[in-house]
């Protein structure tokens, strides 16, 4: 290695380490917590929050809900649906178990939103339904199917829409969650598969802060 390769690299080196001391205080000082305990616990942030559309869906009791309107509290959102097989059940069930193990200060600030991929079978009375096996806290939300195609491709969750002529047909699409701040914004995601012990010790810094 020549002298002035060695001086670039460590140049490299020093605005890498640099940046890395510079985002670490960043989002310490938001009250986000130590961003490698948040990636070991699949907490993924974004550099920058992300605005979501101007999008009207339907929540489980029949209300219109703006998807741009979900503040006030954190959100988690699942896109998934009530006849899913396997990843959505198994999903809810670890999301009502977090919340045990989650503080009370922390479960007040968090909402939990299944957001459907299934419009044709997902009505708000079986999202009701089905919702109440897991917590009747937790929020469900349909619509018309480019609706729910243009929100999940906001927020990087898109999904493959399915061949709903066939019989008893599954829909594809992500395990991971979504993370709306209760400023309205996207602030990240919760790359899947969940793991509660780690989220239940970091979720709570996220939260308490802004």
């Amino acid at each position: 290695m020549t002298r002035t390769q060695i001086t670039v690299f460590v140049l490299v080196a020093i605005v890498a380490l640099v940046l890395g001391l510079t985002v670490n205080k960043v989002l310490t000082a938001k009250g986000q917590g130590d961003p490698t305990a948040l990636l070991d616990a699949g907490i993924v942030l974004l550099p920058q929050s992300r605005s979501l559309p101007t999008l009207t869906l339907t929540d489980q009791d029949g209300a219109e809900v703006a998807v741009d309107q979900l503040k006030e509290q954190w959100s988690l959102l699942f896109f998934g649906y009530t006849f899913c097989p396997d990843i959505c059940p198994a999903t809810l069930a670890q999301l009502r178990q977090l919340q045990g193990q989650l503080p009370e200060e922390t479960r007040a600030r968090l909402r939990l939103v299944l957001v459907s991929v299934d419009p044709k079978r997902d009505t708000p009375e079986q999202l009701k339904k089905y919702l109440a096996y897991f917590d009747a806290g937790f929020v469900g939300l349909t619509g018309e199917e480019a609706t729910l195609q243009k929100f999940a491709n906001a927020v990087s969750i898109p999904y493959i829409p399915a061949d709903t002529s066939k019989d008893n047909y599954t829909v594809d699409h992500s395990g991971n969650l979504v993370i709306i701040g209760p400023d309205g914004t996207q602030r990240g995601f919760v790359r899947a598969p969940i793991n509660n012990a780690k989220l239940a010790e970091q979720l709570p810094g996220l939260v308490s802060g802004s």
